[in-house]
C-alpha cells in the first residue's frame, strides 16, 4: 500500500503501471472485494456524477434562492462564441457548478472529496470527455486516479472545510481533478504529481467562510474556480513545468496552514464573506434572523 504521493509514484513507475491501476489494486487489497466489484461501483459513482451535470445543465435553484442557474447561463454564453477562456475550460467550469448547484438543490451527487466540492472532479471529466473521446473505462479510471490523490490528502492532511479550511476541500478536489486529467491525456504517474503540487500550492490558504453557513455561496464559485485551476495546472504539467515544491511537501503545507487557520475561516460562518454586511443581510432574510456572531 502506498502512504503518500512519493510512494505512489515510485509503485506506478517501478511497474509500469497507471496510478489508476494502483489505486484499483489497493481497493481489492484493502476491502477483499474483486476488481469486477470494486469497478462496477466506481461505475455507479461515475453514473451519478453525470446525471448530477445533467440535471444541473437543465436549470435547478436551491431552496435558499442563493443559488442556481449559473451553469446554464455559462452554457448559453460558450455558445455564443464570444468566450475569452476557451470553451474546453468554460464547460470544466459550468459543469462543476452544475454539479454543486444541484448539491444546494438537494440534489443527489457523489462527494469528491466532499459535497462542498463534488463538482471540480466530474466537472472537468465531463468537460475533457468531448476532447479525449475515453472510453468507459478510462473514465472510471479517471476517478480511481483522482481517488488515490485524494486517499493521500485524506490520510495526510485534511479534507474537511471544518479543520482546515476551502484549501482542503476545493484545493484537494482541484488537485485530484488535475492528476487524473493528466493521465487520461497520456501523461506520466509524475507529471500527475506535479499537476497534482501545481494545482494545489496555487490554492494555499483558501478559507471556508459559507454565507448563512450553508454550502452554497461562494462554494458554487470556489468549485468553478477549482475547475479552471485543474484544468490549467494539468497542461502546465503535461507541458513539462514542474513544482519546485513536492507534491507531499506541498500537501504537508495545507494541513499546516489549516491548524493555524482562525476558527472564524474554518466553516463557522463567523467570518470572510459570510461576516460581510450582505453576508449577514442574506444570512438574515433566508432564516429570519442572524444566526452567527457579528
Amino acid at each position: 500500500m502506498f502512504r503518500n504521493v512519493a510512494e505512489l509514484v515510485e509503485l506506478a513507475e517501478s511497474q509500469n503501471k497507471k496510478i489508476s491501476e494502483i489505486m484499483i489494486e489497493q481497493e481489492m487489497e484493502f476491502t477483499g472485494k474483486s476488481r469486477e466489484v470494486i469497478i462496477q461501483q466506481m461505475d455507479t459513482n461515475l453514473e451519478v456524477m453525470e446525471k448530477a451535470v445533467e440535471r444541473g445543465l437543465e436549470g435547478v435553484q436551491s431552496r435558499s434562492g442563493l443559488t442556481g442557474g449559473d451553469a446554464v447561463l455559462l452554457q448559453a454564453y460558450i455558445k455564443s462564441g464570444k468566450s475569452l477562456s476557451g470553451d474546453l475550460i468554460l464547460d470544466a467550469v459550468s459543469k462543476a457548478v452544475a454539479t454543486n448547484e444541484v448539491n444546494a438543490a438537494m440534489g443527489t451527487i457523489c462527494a469528491t472529496p466532499t459535497a462542498g466540492s463534488a463538482g471540480v472532479v466530474p466537472g472537468t471529466l465531463f468537460a475533457v470527455k468531448h476532447k479525449l473521446n475515453p472510453t468507459r473505462e478510462q473514465m472510471i479510471e479517471f476517478l480511481f486516479t483522482s481517488g488515490a490523490f485524494g486517499f493521500v490528502v485524506a490520510n495526510n492532511a485534511s479534507i474537511s472545510g471544518a479543520a482546515g479550511g476551502c484549501q482542503a476541500e476545493v484545493g484537494s478536489a482541484s488537485g485530484m481533478a488535475a492528476a487524473a486529467i493528466v493521465e487520461m491525456a497520456g501523461g506520466t504517474p509524475s507529471q500527475c504529481a506535479e499537476a497534482m503540487a501545481i494545482t494545489l500550492k496555487n490554492m494555499l490558504g483558501l478559507v471556508c467562510d459559507p454565507v448563512a453557513g450553508l454550502v452554497e455561496v461562494p462554494c458554487v464559485k470556489r468549485n468553478a474556480m477549482g475547475a479552471a485551476n485543474a484544468m490549467v495546472a494539468a497542461d502546465m504539467a503535461l507541458a513539462g513545468i514542474t513544482s519546485r515544491i513536492p507534491c507531499d511537501e506541498v500537501i504537508d503545507a495545507m494541513y499546516k496552514i489549516g491548524l493555524t487557520m482562525p476558527v472564524a475561516l474554518r466553516e463557522t460562518a463567523q467570518g470572510g464573506l459570510a461576516a460581510t454586511p450582505t453576508g449577514r443581510e442574506l444570512e438574515a432574510k433566508i432564516f429570519g434572523v442572524s444566526l452567527t456572531k457579528k
